[in-house]
């Protein structure tokens, strides 16, 4: 048995929990069971009537959508002389795992994560899908426009140098893209392992250049297993270092 963990989780009554998240966010949340959710972990939640767990796996899907709606509005009108690919390429930045996960901690959002203690040590790789499960939260509890304003005011304008974010490539599989194609290297990303059912599903993920292994990963996103999986790739490779 796996003794649950509950992560800096701020203990007490909705209120306590309400007056918490008021300080960090600068708001105070209405519906608290939606931000409850959104710092659970499926590793510590509780299993309802169709087997499925309440989770933060279904509001990091919603926030997703809604934060790259919020970001691809605001590129759009910051460079308004640049075309889709490098839009297509700063957001991605921007919303990468990476990056997110670095904004969860500033916020101190990592506090309230809740999961088991077999993932403590993986807490890091778990902020950023709790960030976006916050913004899915976030969304349902005030709206497109409130949420709008968050992102823009809290996030974007405090915590997000453009400048910064340009200069710094964290796609790493376009990079190793790039880079097998500069190089005329044959690179694949095979699907070698797929286990679990619904919010437990979980991808492996292996790159191979020439047919030989250079980074593994798993996740409970394809996308993100492959992202993973070339960053390992590019660091094995030393891609981009001086």
């Amino acid at each position: 048995m796996f003794r649950l963990l509950k992560i800096y989780l701020i203990p007490g009554s909705d209120q306590k929990l309400r007056t918490s998240l008021r300080n960090v966010l600068g708001f105070t949340p209405l519906n608290i069971s939606l931000y409850r959710k959104a710092f659970t972990h499926s590793s510590a939640a509780n299993q309802v009537k169709d087997g499925s767990r309440e989770s933060y796996e279904r509001l990091e899907f919603l926030g997703d959508a809604i934060l790259s709606s919020i970001i691809a509005d605001y590129l759009f009108k910051k460079f308004p002389y640049k075309d889709e690919g490098f839009l297509t390429k700063m957001r991605s930045r921007i919303v990468s795992r990476n990056q997110l996960g670095k904004l969860a901690v500033k916020f101190g959002i990592d506090k309230f994560i809740e999961a088991e203690s077999g993932l403590a040590g993986r807490s890091n790789s778990i902020t950023g899908d709790v960030f976006e499960a916050l913004i899915g939260a976030i969304f349902l509890d005030r709206g497109y426009v409130f949420t709008n304003r968050f992102i823009n005011e809290k996030i974007i304008r405090y915590h997000l140098d453009m400048d910064d974010i340009e200069a710094n490539d964290t796609d790493h599989k376009s990079r190793l893209i790039e880079w097998a194609q500069k190089n005329k290297k044959e690179l694949r990303f095979n699907l070698v392992e797929e286990s679990g059912t619904g919010q437990n599903k979980l991808y492996v993920i292996e790159a191979t250049l020439d047919g030989e292994v250079m980074g593994k990963s798993s996740n409970q996103s394809k996308k993100k297993a492959e992202q993973s999986a070339a960053e390992l790739c590019v660091q094995a490779l030393g891609i981009g270092q001086s």
